[in-house]
């Protein structure tokens, strides 16, 4: 888990862990990225009454870049289960069999290195459904297919099983998007599995490193991110990044100018990214 100034949320989000049932141990390593809210003082609370549980990783300077992605990387590395959950500190839990059925899954089923399930989101107060392909329910794919589709997974909801000899390569560093490069690590060449059940909630909120974000900045990030993973993909995976990388530009020239076509093209036979 990791947070950084979320002191209304982080007590809910450690709390849907706590209550997980399980028939095996679990750790819950909490990243802080040097909160200055009372977010710091509230995971050092619960880790004084949950000593054997729950480890805390508290940065003491926060990381340069992207915002969370030192306090993801060192967090991570911190995990020493045969299986890792993601939940970041403003999300939440809401089934206390989710790590069970997970795990089971994925016991169950070898050629499966990634778990996650259908999620909702919660906006001013109403839950609605996270939309994902209904292609990719209660059926295996691959990281390609995500690639193509650009991550329908909600963090929170996902489970995967940690490679023998688990590192994040130096790559891993200058990624913009560190849970698609995540996946694209721990997949390898097996399937990534989506259970029906909803059992994680994503809070959208302007604080929100994601939820927070204009159109126009996010779509160039999912283009820097492109450019960045690009050298690691395989050939097919090539491919399918080319075509959305098209689709991105097209997309950000139509926001640039959205009332004049004249200069949306001008913009995009000009607007270059090299792969």
């Amino acid at each position: 888990m990791i947070t950084y100034n979320q002191k209304d949320y982080i007590s809910n989000c450690i709390d849907s862990i706590l209550m997980q049932r399980t028939n095996f141990p679990i750790e819950i390593v909490i990243g802080d990225d040097n909160s200055t809210d009372g977010t710091r003082e509230i995971i050092k609370n619960y880790a004084y009454e949950y000593p054997d549980i729950i480890k805390l990783n508290l940065r003491e300077k926060r990381g340069m870049g992207l915002p969370g992605k030192q306090n993801f990387m060192t967090t991570l590395e911190m995990c020493s289960g045969e299986y890792i959950s993601l939940c970041e500190g403003d999300d939440y839990w809401t089934d206390p069999y989710k790590l069970q059925k997970q795990v089971d899954f994925l016991e169950a089923n070898q050629d499966c290195n990634i778990c996650f399930h259908r999620a909702n989101m919660l906006e001013k107060g109403e839950l609605r459904l996270h939309q994902m392909p209904q292609e990719f329910e209660s059926k295996p794919f691959k990281y390609i297919e995500l690639l193509e589709y650009f991550n329908f997974i909600m963090t929170a909801s996902v489970v995967f099983r940690k490679p023998e000899n688990f590192y994040l390569p130096k790559w891993f560093n200058t990624m913009l998007i560190g849970d698609m490069s995540l996946y694209k690590i721990v997949s390898g060449t097996k399937n990534i599995y989506c259970l029906p059940e909803i059992m994680s909630v994503y809070r959208i909120h302007d604080k929100g490193v994601w939820s927070g974000m204009d159109q126009m900045k996010s779509k160039k990030r999912y283009l820097e991110f492109y450019r960045s993973i690009f050298p690691v993909l395989d050939e097919n995976e090539k491919k399918v990044v080319r075509s959305k990388v098209k689709i991105v530009k097209q997309e950000i020239a139509r926001l640039k100018f959205p009332q004049n076509k004249f200069l949306s093209q001008i913009y995009l036979k000009y607007f270059s990214l090299k792969l």
